[in-house]
């Protein structure tokens, strides 16, 4: 709970590198998300080149943080892993949230851009990294070391609890 709690979005990062054993740990942990069927529709790409990273930001208007950014990890869907109709959604949100949490516990810093169902962003990432029309890029987990500090805020709210009914 504590590393859910604590995590926040950082859109800040110091020059320090991200090694690629935790590279690796931060993909292990979106490969272990829950998928509908265990059709694990996910493709990841990972992203290490500055100038592919600005290339993003003329793409997608909240990415930012991926100027400063070591690496990125664009979450894909691929279509033809799909087992039930449009599941690859959530299969992909699950991964992408791993990764986030995943990242957290490793003391790296990383925020979420999503990417479908902006259209545009779809096209134009693919594009960028030359996937090839069954695959449809979800979103981009930016990483690197936190270059600032984001306070916790307690989100619980009961008022958005219903217990056996509305």
């Amino acid at each position: 709970m504590k590393g859910i709690i604590e995590r926040r979005s950082i859109r800040k990062y110091t020059d320090e590198k991200i090694s690629d054993e935790k590279i690796k740990e931060i993909l292990k942990a979106g490969m272990y998300a829950p998928s509908g069927g265990n059709a694990q529709p996910w493709e990841f790409v990972v992203v290490r080149d500055k100038e592919l990273l600005n290339e993003i930001t003329k793409i997608h208007p909240y990415s930012h943080p991926l100027k400063e950014a070591d690496c990125a990890i664009i979450v894909c869907g691929n279509l033809e892993k799909e087992k039930f109709k449009d599941l690859w959604i959530q299969d992909c949100s699950a991964a992408t949230e791993n990764m986030l949490l995943g990242a957290h516990g490793l003391g790296i810093g990383s925020v979420w851009l999503g990417l479908y169902p902006e259209m545009d962003r779809v096209d134009g990432v693919r594009k960028l990294i030359k996937a090839p029309e069954n695959v449809i890029p979800f979103s981009i987990v930016s990483l690197g070391y936190p270059g600032e500090e984001r306070t916790v805020v307690d989100r619980y709210d009961e008022n958005n609890v219903h217990y056996e009914n509305w």
